[in-house]
């Protein structure tokens, strides 16, 4: 299965709506492979388009220099907060301009491309043409546009409106095009707008020279998003020589569907980019209905409600954050606190609140008791041999339904409502221990029985949430299971989770602290 991100715009920095999509893919992708399925992770950066340029040209410095600085934060970023691509796409990969310039040349053999003169509207922040229903009732472009100038000039043209009735007829009928539903309501609302006119897919070098260059008019180069999208294909190996290092694309986008690749993107991206642009651009390179890509689309983190935003000052450093309160704190905190799909409010107290209560507390003190008093009191060997009581068969319930609950939450994109699932049998657990006591138990001889498998289901029920916990926290997980002296507990697969992991007689490591907790220092 081909899992994609929206490619980022390498004109800034990153921030933590970056972070946030790229580590959801990223546990999505370690999801689906521990689910036993094949997962190629792709993702990657932007780096044509005027805003590129002129931001160069201010610098002082070439273009390419300017998005090859840029995106290295990008990769310093993901390297730092663990995620773990499987292929990199940048838009200056000589693959890729082969890619779009051959699309580009088909297209316009089919028909799909003319060439017109225009006059009007142009945000040069958005680097689209803009029309009246654009404008705000006074009959002003918006703050949203920055600065708009007025534009006469030649460009080649997508028969965009061409596609429209396909379009309005393709989402309406494939309930699963876009991801959550109430997302695609959105889709479908905005659809026949498609109709009313076809994209500009060109900009004249005279104005623009940072882009790849029409094939078939080397005075034109490329829209910035029509050549940016098209990485979806071109760095799966679409049109590429046998010898290019790419993946196979045929395995990647499989023709009859089984699966469709899954694109991640933003809201603001929806429409017109990939919900329109995108599926209609597709459509017209002659892509059939179930090969086309489902469209995953997340919210936005917010600040006390507002959108975040450089010139409110209020745009949060994911490398910074990082920094302070460590990778695994970041991950965490932006894969449990917001529901897929909608907005949720950026808050650093809910981080640590978050992180200490359900990973340091909960979790890292059911760690310490599971193995700590397995060594003190059976000299860390696990015996598995007695009869369960009713008090054992419950948690045992408890962990097939979190397994169960987690399960079905992470097959729905949906890696918050699945930590929580993780974090209703740990608390399980816990309480399990308070009403069995085993540090009472193991003061009584006679009770030693009831001692082992009170501790031998509390070490059990921590190899599984191990597993679980896998996909969000790679690197803790792995500590886990080295505590647990079972270093390919990481290699099973989600089905491999029935009870009986721990053999009896297991030798379990010490317990050392694998979620220490957030100490904020008062300034």
């Amino acid at each position: 299965m081909l899992l994609t991100t929206a490619i980022d715009y390498t004109n800034g920095a990153p921030h933590i709506g970056h972070a946030y999509e790229k580590i959801f893919a990223d546990v999505l992708a370690r999801y689906i492979r521990l689910r036993g399925d094949e997962c190629y992770f792709l993702t990657g950066v932007d780096q044509h388009g005027q805003k590129v340029q002129q931001t160069a040209e201010a610098e002082g410095i070439h273009p390419a220099t300017f998005a090859a600085k840029k995106t290295k934060l990008f990769l310093n970023l993901w390297k730092k907060t663990g995620v773990d691509y499987d292929g990199w796409a940048e838009t200056t990969d000589d693959r890729h301009k082969a890619c779009v310039q051959q699309i580009l040349t088909s297209l316009r053999e089919k028909g799909e491309l003319y060439k017109k003169g225009y006059k009007g509207h142009y945000s040069v922040r958005q680097e689209q043409f803009l029309t009246d229903r654009d404008r705000n009732e006074d009959g002003s472009f918006g703050p949203e546009w920055g600065e708009v100038v007025e534009i006469e000039e030649e460009n080649w043209y997508f028969r965009l409106s061409a596609h429209a009735a396909w379009l309005k007829n393709y989402v309406s009928s494939r309930e699963d095009s876009v991801i959550p539903a109430f997302r695609r309501n959105e889709l479908l609302g905005a659809v026949d707008r498609a109709g009313e006119q076809d994209l500009c897919i060109s900009r004249p070098k005279e104005r623009l020279r940072w882009g790849i260059e029409i094939p078939f008019d080397p005075e034109f180069v490329t829209y910035v998003w029509f050549d940016a999208l098209i990485n979806y294909v071109s760095f799966a190996g679409y049109l590429a020589a046998d010898d290019a290092g790419l993946p196979d694309f045929d395995k990647l986008w499989p023709a009859d569907g089984s699966p469709t690749p899954l694109h991640i993107i933003g809201k603001d991206i929806l429409v017109p980019a990939h919900g329109i642009y995108w599926l209609c651009m597709l459509h017209a390179m002659g892509f059939p209905d179930e090969q086309l890509p489902r469209l995953l689309v997340h919210g936005w983190w917010n600040i006390r409600g507002e959108k975040m935003s450089k010139s409110l000052g209020n745009v949060v450093d994911p490398d910074q954050l990082a920094d302070r309160f460590g990778p695994d704190a970041v991950r965490y905190y932006l894969a449990r606190d917001i529901v897929t799909g909608k907005d949720s409010d950026f808050d650093p107290e809910r981080l640590v609140m978050l992180y200490n209560q359900e990973l340091a507390n909960e979790l890292g003190n059911l760690c310490n008791r599971a193995l700590n008093m397995t060594g003190r009191f059976c000299g860390g060997v696990v015996t598995t041999t007695h009869e369960p009581e009713a008090q054992d068969t419950a948690l045992r319930e408890s962990l097939a339904k979190a397994t169960a609950d987690y399960r079905e939450a992470m097959d729905r994109f949906d890696p918050s409502a699945a930590l929580k699932a993780i974090n209703d049998h740990v608390t399980h657990c816990n309480g399990y221990a308070e009403r069995n006591k085993p540090w009472e138990l193991a003061k009584d001889a006679a009770k030693k029985a009831r001692l082992e498998t009170v501790l031998a289901h509390m070490v059990e029920s921590l190899a599984h949430l191990t597993v679980l916990l896998s996909p969000v926290l790679p690197e803790p997980a792995a500590r886990l299971a080295h505590q647990l002296r079972m270093d390919n507990l990481l290699s099973l697969k989600l089905d491999d989770l029935a009870w009986g992991l721990i053999p009896d007689g297991h030798a379990t490591g010490k317990p050392k602290p694998v979620f220490p907790r957030i100490v904020i220092e008062e300034e």
